[in-house]
């Protein structure tokens, strides 16, 4: 049998609970009342698939996280599937459109498609956003909108990401710049060259040698959590590591930036460095874009929605790889997850401390698990004052 039911208000009591006589397939994953109805107050994308909430004063049933105005809980009803729904004699949403929603894939089908279209496209010059939005049925608004809700991203900037995705694995792989760059979608050299720094904060032959030529100065303070590297290029913030030795510390950055020139310049990183530890000290909140702390980091575009979606977890807080990976409306993507925060260059800036395991366990930290806890525990005690 198909789940469905009425989530009570405060007053009402559990036995108003109503169950549906329809069933899908997959109604073993929908949760329960309670959360059904947090999700839905926070309009989390993370859920969308896995429960459909009614309205039964519009007749309507939504996605949760349908930009609606939030309904009145004693007025909603959860169902698993929209045929659910519509069997309990609802319609769809025609602004969330709940029955456009891949489940599979995490996206609306307007997006998923225009991925595709995007996906396909093998010159610098892409066809223009409304010719890709027609294709898909919506305005080109409309489909940048979306873009940014599913994937926190432009559809320009997506492409840009894949485009660059390709390119470096290729470098790495050992091909030519000329293959690498034709195989990742680019129609010409000049485009690559002329975009390095934005792609790869370096040219592409430079990448390829493992950062020969590249600059990085860095800086090495004290902090009540252990000592503190910055180091940076011109641009921004490229790597921020945490330990008790500062040998092992510039080794740590030679090691990642193997054929680069590292240098040690105190004066220089000072406002960057004060930057970082007033996060690590709680005085300023996490921001992936803070104008006060530029990045110059490298990351996939789902890396970047994972670094994103941890600067939003609040002080005091953890977040499970498996939630993170629900909020960023991937929920088969835990180990994605995991994977993102373990490469994660630039410590306390992005608070990849704030994720943990499935069970609550403070795992996977580079920097050690007892300063992880410390750390967190620091914050909790700043988050109840």
């Amino acid at each position: 049998m198909s789940r469905s039911f009425f989530a009570p208000s405060r007053a009402t009591p559990r036995e108003a609970v109503v169950p549906a006589p329809a069933m899908s397939a997959s109604d073993g994953d929908m949760p329960d009342a309670e959360a059904c109805w947090a999700a839905l107050r926070r309009r989390d994308r993370a859920f969308n698939g896995r429960f459909y909430f009614a309205v039964r004063t519009t007749g309507v049933y939504c996605l949760p996280s349908c930009g609606a105005r939030t309904p009145r809980r004693e007025n909603v009803a959860f169902h698993a599937s929209c045929e659910a729904a519509e069997a309990a004699g609802f319609r769809p949403c025609k602004r969330c459109r709940p029955r456009e929603w891949l489940t599979d894939k995490g996206l609306s089908r307007a997006v998923a498609t225009a991925c595709r279209l995007l996906d396909d496209i093998d010159a610098d010059t892409p066809p223009s956003l409304e010719a890709i939005a027609r294709k898909v049925g919506i305005t080109a608004s409309t489909l940048t909108r979306r873009f940014q809700r599913e994937l926190g991203v432009s559809p320009r900037d997506w492409l840009a990401a894949r485009k660059t995705g390709r390119f470096k694995a290729a470098l790495k792989s050992g091909e030519s710049v000329t293959e690498a760059l034709y195989g990742a979608g680019y129609g010409s050299s000049s485009r690559v060259y002329e975009n390095a720094d934005k792609v790869l904060g370096m040219t592409p032959a430079t990448y390829r040698k493992g950062g020969a030529g590249a600059r990085i100065a860095y800086a090495i303070a004290d902090s009540d959590h252990g000592r503190v590297l910055v180091g940076a290029t011109r641009k921004g913030i490229a790597a921020v590591y945490l330990g008790d030795n500062d040998t092992k510390l510039a080794d740590d950055l030679l090691r990642d930036f193997p054929a680069a020139e590292i240098v040690r310049d105190n004066d220089a990183l000072e406002p960057r460095v004060k930057a970082v530890l007033a996060r690590l000290d709680g005085r300023k909140p996490s921001a992936i874009d803070a104008v006060d702390l530029p990045l110059d980091i490298v990351g996939t575009a789902f890396q970047w929605r994972v670094w994103k979606a941890l600067t939003d977890i609040p002080v005091g807080e953890t977040l499970t790889y498996g939630a993170i990976a629900e909020r960023l409306g991937e929920p088969g993507a835990a180990r994605a997850v995991g994977r993102a925060c373990a490469t994660n260059p630039v410590a306390i800036v992005v608070p990849c401390h704030r994720a943990v395991g499935a069970s609550g366990a403070l795992t996977g930290y580079r920097w050690g698990v007892d300063r992880k806890r410390k750390i967190l525990a620091e914050e909790k005690r700043r988050a109840a004052r």
